[in-house]
């Protein structure tokens, strides 16, 4: 089945690098579709991986001298926004914003902890656009990413949104929000929903991102206050503090256990580099 970057590559909406349409290994819808809160004109985010060609993986491959001349150009990032496709759901069009990584780059901002590339991998199965053997793979094993750092990553991520919601002067859809409720509220769900994935990590090391969706529809609707959700925060700070130290995953990544899991992905999906 072709992912949707070579779907939409095919029908000249979409003009990524050459090797990406058909060497993407996963592709998932991500935000307000994964999180359970979307609306009828919600974006679709889709964030995944592709395995990028040889040469780039091993550079010496193509003559490349470590430490000698200047290194060649290496795809890390295809990242896209507003790409409209008309005949999407029956008809009714709607806009993407891409996000595909290098699987040695996924790897990486996934032991981070990086918050989206977490939840990218902990998606629910409606969202799974488009799964390979290495991407399933990766999805069956995603616990081997997670490790105590959830915890400083998930928390600067969610202080980052809490500062945004007077500090960023708003634009479009986002003033409009400030507007209506006097503080943004889509940066305010932001801020209950990684720590409510936090919380999950730290207590079962598995993550639902959906299982909290009413509490985060009801801040995008305005019905909780800007002081209310600063206090609730800042309980729960407290109470994922005293968490930590009783959580049961790893208080550092595997790191040696990922690389041979990128190593076998890599094996698996030779065919296509």
């Amino acid at each position: 089945m072709a992912s949707v970057v070579q779907h939409l590559t095919q029908r000249g909406l979409l003009r990524p690098p050459a090797f990406l349409p058909t060497n993407v290994m996963y592709e998932t819808l991500m935000g307000s579709v994964a999180y359970g809160v979307s609306g009828d004109t919600s974006d679709r985010d889709v964030y995944g991986f592709a395995i990028p060609p040889r040469e780039q993986l091993f550079p010496h491959l193509a003559g490349e001298i470590a430490g000698f001349g200047r290194p060649r150009p290496r795809f890390e990032t295809f990242q896209i926004h507003h790409v409209r496709d008309p005949d999407a759901l029956a008809g009714k069009g709607c806009e993407y914003d891409f996000s595909i990584y290098s699987i040695p780059r996924f790897f990486t901002l996934c032991m981070e902890c990086n918050p989206n590339m977490i939840d990218s991998l902990f998606t629910p199965q409606d969202c799974v656009l488009h799964l390979t053997r290495v991407g399933s793979l990766v999805r069956e094993r995603r616990q081997l990413f997670l490790h105590k750092g959830v915890w400083t990553r998930f928390k600067a991520y969610a202080y980052a949104q809490l500062h945004k919601l007077r500090t960023k002067n708003p634009e479009g859809k986002r003033r409009q929000l400030q507007e209506q409720f006097g503080f943004d509220v889509k940066y305010a769900y932001h801020v209950v929903r990684l720590l409510y994935e936090c919380e999950q990590l730290l207590q079962f090391a598995d993550l639902d991102l959906r299982r909290d969706r009413e509490h985060l529809k009801a801040i995008r609707r305005g019905e909780v206050s800007e002081a209310d959700l600063r206090a609730w925060a800042s309980s729960k700070e407290t109470q994922l503090e005293a968490l930590v130290s009783r959580s049961p995953l790893p208080d550092q990544p595997d790191e040696r256990a990922i690389r041979q899991l990128l190593l076998e992905c890599l094996e698996i999906g030779r065919a296509h580099v």
